[in-house]
């Protein structure tokens, strides 16, 4: 199973836990199975079936474009991290 980080403000969301275990072969289904194991996250990490805007997601130390389709391995990392913006 991935392990799973959420950012500090998230931990409301899942019983006071910022790092858990989670299966999943996608991003999409790890957090299916987040909303499983800690009702209500989905609302705040997803958004009409894609990330929830502001938010990012980090896999085994890369950023992902795919979002909800990036792949998962059983030994991931799988960060979710506030987006980070600039100009």
């Amino acid at each position: 199973m991935a392990e799973v980080w959420l950012f500090a403000s998230l931990k409301s969301y899942a019983g006071g836990k910022t790092r858990m275990t989670v299966a999943g072969a996608t991003v999409r289904e790890l957090v299916d199975n987040l909303e499983r194991q800690f009702p209500g996250i989905k609302e705040v990490l997803s958004y009409q079936g894609d990330l929830m805007p502001g938010l990012a997601v980090v896999v085994d130390g890369l950023t992902t474009n795919l979002g909800m389709l990036e792949s998962v391995q059983d030994d991931s990392e799988v960060h979710f991290l506030p987006a980070i913006g600039g100009g």
